[in-house]
């Protein structure tokens, strides 16, 4: 079979094609026939030496995926062969609080991935894919999908008439949307163009800001909800887009901290911070047990993934070009 490793980080033109033998399954595991991955931020930060949490070169990159199961190893329950499945983010988070041990194997930084043609997993690593979606859709679920469920719920799920504001049109962001809408929410985003705010709107958001309009738009979003600013905040941005978000959020809102796209940092307004009495909450993706709830609710609602582009395997490298160009509106897929 092929994969895809990277010999070393630092740029795209180390990721190069091997040629490998066949897993076999052992007890427990599946032999899984990769029909489809998707990219995240995290990929190029692995890529550019920037992710952080430990990682090494030489691992098969991508941590979502959706295949087809092909061979069963002995005391499979779970799956048959022929069943359509997608992997969960971190294989041994099945549940319950998150606990630091169940990163010490996060596939593409320290456990190989599956940018490859087949891949042995644990038949508890893996979950039903919905089946009103495509292979494709389906491996843009475990990161960004489930990341953007958790941020969304945890132990104050936000409620119908609630406000929540998504920033950018990344694959969490644009999940966001369509899973706050679904319970009921107010739908504020950002972005940078008249195009891009028309196709969030159509996904479902209820206003949206120009933050090259309005640089300042922690303003704007006050201004859009009465003084009020928002319950909860996905925020993506990290270093550079804190300020704002610490002057959009309500009192007693909850900030979910996500990532670091907007790295430009800005010291932060520690008043601000404090006056808006509210809760910061670090995501770190989610459980087999929260995914397991984001597909009833994708079931029962329909929802469809928003999908920028699709490579084929044999141009994986170009996959990850769209992705870095900061161009892409949706996932970045590349189908095997």
């Amino acid at each position: 079979m092929q994969s895809y490793r990277f010999k070393q980080f630092g740029s795209l033109e180390h990721l190069a094609l091997h040629q490998e033998q066949m897993p076999q399954p052992q007890a427990r595991e599946v032999l899984i026939r990769v029909r489809a991955t998707s990219l995240n931020y995290r990929d190029l930060a692995i890529m550019n030496g920037q992710y952080t949490l430990p990682s090494s070169p030489g691992f098969i990159p991508l941590s979502d995926a959706a295949g087809e199961v092909v061979q069963i190893g002995e005391r499979v329950e779970r799956f048959k062969v022929g069943d359509r499945v997608v992997n969960t983010f971190m294989p041994r988070w099945f549940g319950g609080a998150f606990q630091a041990s169940v990163r010490d194997e996060l596939y593409g930084s320290n456990r190989d991935g599956w940018l490859a043609e087949y891949k042995v997993v644990s038949e508890e690593s893996l979950l039903p894919l919905p089946e009103h979606l495509s292979f494709e859709q389906g491996a843009t679920l475990p990161c960004a999908a489930v990341t953007a469920w958790a941020a969304l719920n945890g132990d104050r799920p936000v409620k119908a008439g609630e406000t929540v504001l998504t920033l950018g049109s990344g694959g969490v962001s644009l999940f966001a949307i369509q899973l706050a809408k679904a319970m009921g929410a107010r739908v504020i985003a950002t972005t940078s163009s008249e195009a891009k705010a028309e196709r969030l709107k159509a996904l479902g958001a209820d206003d949206v800001i120009s933050y090259v309009q309005y640089p300042e738009w922690g303003q704007e979003v006050v201004r859009l909800t009465a003084g009020q600013g928002v319950n909860r905040i996905i925020e993506v941005g990290g270093p550079g887009t804190l300020n704002q978000s610490i002057q959009a959020i309500g009192i007693g809102g909850e900030l979910a901290l996500i990532g670091f796209v907007a790295q430009d940092a800005v010291a932060i307004d520690f008043f601000s911070l404090f006056k808006s009495a509210a809760r910061f909450r670090v995501i770190s993706v989610g459980s087999r047990e929260d995914f397991e709830q984001m597909n009833r609710v994708l079931v029962l609602n329909k929802i469809v993934p928003v999908i920028d582009s699709v490579f084929p395997f044999a141009e994986a490298t170009q996959a990850w070009q769209r992705f870095d160009s900061r161009q892409h509106f949706g996932k970045v897929v590349i189908s095997h």
